[in-house]
């Protein structure tokens, strides 16, 4: 049987804490299923797709690129994972703040779906800080961010901010 994991969130945009939480999943699963929120009341700086390739663009040259694929939805994650026929449930945490919040949806998930196995990754020390909120914060009052995210997406950030 293949052991899939759903990982969703925004990603607005992929940082390294996304794609070092998306590594240390892709050795503990088969698949991991990267499922990109799409939310008609929220207003990215990325399209959805833009997002898809910036994920899989992060992903290029590494062994387990093959183990990652894309989703997208726009209900509960839940239903989403029913539809991937995902076991687990990834989620990064960079402290007691992200745990406390975590805690609180993985409990209102294994309600909705109790078969659904939270599995919680910390972060690794040097992407702790880094959240997309403030990667976009700086990259729009044009910092570099070219600690905080993959080559590709920082030149993404600028071309997508800067360019007219």
């Amino acid at each position: 049987m293949t052991r899939i994991a759903l990982y969703a969130g925004s990603f607005d945009p992929p940082t390294l804490g996304h794609v070092d939480v998306l590594q240390t999943a892709a050795r503990l699963f088969d698949e991991v299923v990267v499922a990109i929120g799409v939310h008609p009341g929220k207003t990215p700086l990325f399209s959805a797709q833009e997002r898809a390739d910036l994920v899989i663009g992060s992903l290029a040259g590494r062994p387990d690129a093959a183990q990652v694929r894309i989703s997208f939805f726009d209900d509960l994650v839940v239903e989403e994972a029913r539809r991937q026929k995902a076991t687990a449930l990834v989620r990064g945490l960079r402290d007691a703040t992200d745990f406390d919040y975590e805690m609180q949806m993985a409990g209102m998930n294994r309600s909705l779906m109790p078969e659904l196995t939270t599995l919680f990754l910390p972060a690794s020390p040097a992407t702790r800080p880094i959240t997309a909120t403030l990667v976009r914060q700086i990259a729009k009052m044009g910092g570099d961010v070219t600690s905080f995210v993959p080559e590709h997406v920082a030149a993404a950030l600028k071309r997508k901010l800067f360019s007219s």
